[in-house]
């Protein structure tokens, strides 16, 4: 459905009005689609082309889209609080979250990030999630249906606090992808259920979680090359000669901690070094041993 360039009955589709605002519908055959006092059928959109403008009843001009993952995201039914797209973007990229891929995620929420997680890891990977409320989970799997279908995921109502359980094949994941409350519970289990080498993430969003997270991380031993950031999202007015930066942006939205597996004994906390003057002396002095 994906690459064809005219609508199809079942699809998921935005209209844009010439604000840049969006709204979803799900096209049905027979339907009439109602906004603001005007309409417009279902059929009319039926077989229009992807990017035409369509009109309703009162001469009100939209666009028809198939909306971008992250239009889709940010426009999706909610259970639990979705990631901003600038986040469901970098995680892949800091997991390194690659085709073919075994990921085990917990909390489903209402799907997001296991989208994000089942585009990157391809038809040959598999994702694993576990959600404890059957309403997110519910919600989750319409939200990934309307948009994937996929038939190498894997929901489990569970509890990963309480532990990670491998398939009943025993191999090992190659990644755990966090978007839980309390993350450090799960990462005694996480030890167990990675392979060496594997990448632990995850995301929340206060500084308490955050160290609370690392703290347990680099408790374990088994966790090297630990590092946090956020992500912060700037856009620009570009108008002729007019540009500046917009007077709103995406700024903080949580703390990404990633962490490898590793054997211990050589890549654990990093020390305390002190100022940034400092440890700029010290990789200097690191750089010029290495010359």
């Amino acid at each position: 459905m994906r690459g064809m360039s005219r609508f199809c009955n079942g699809e998921r589709i935005h209209l844009v009005d010439h604000k840049r605002r969006q709204y979803a519908l799900t096209l049905k055959a027979g339907e009439t689609y109602q906004f603001s006092g005007q309409k417009i059928a279902h059929d009319v959109l039926i077989g229009r082309l992807d990017g035409s403008i369509v009109t309703l009843s009162g001469g009100k001009r939209m666009v028809a889209l198939r909306p971008t993952f992250g239009d889709y995201v940010l426009k999706m039914p909610r259970g639990a609080q979705v990631l901003y797209p600038k986040d469901l973007a970098i995680i892949p990229m800091w997991a390194d979250i690659y085709p073919g891929a075994r990921v085990f995620e917990a909390g489903t929420g209402s799907g997001a990030l296991t989208m994000a997680l089942l585009r990157a890891v391809g038809a040959d990977g598999l994702v694993v999630t576990y959600e404890t409320r059957e309403d997110f989970a519910q919600t989750a799997k319409t939200n990934i249906a309307r948009s994937l279908n996929p038939i190498n995921l894997m929901c489990f109502k569970k509890n990963a606090y309480e532990g990670i359980d491998l398939l009943d094949d025993q191999m090992p994941f190659d990644r755990v992808v966090l978007d839980l409350p309390e993350p450090w519970q799960v990462v005694p289990h996480a030890i167990h259920a990675l392979r060496s080498g594997g990448i632990y993430l995850s995301f929340v969003p206060t500084v308490p979680q955050v160290m609370r997270t690392v703290e347990a991380l680099e408790r374990t031993a088994e966790f090297g090359m630990i590092e946090t950031f956020e992500t912060l999202l700037r856009t620009w007015s570009v108008r002729g000669r007019s540009v500046r930066p917009d007077h709103r942006m995406v700024a903080h939205s949580g703390f990404i901690t990633v962490a490898r597996k590793v054997e211990p004994g050589l890549l654990g906390p990093m020390p305390d070094i002190g100022t940034p003057a400092e440890e700029d002396a010290q990789n200097e002095t690191e750089e010029g041993l290495n010359v």
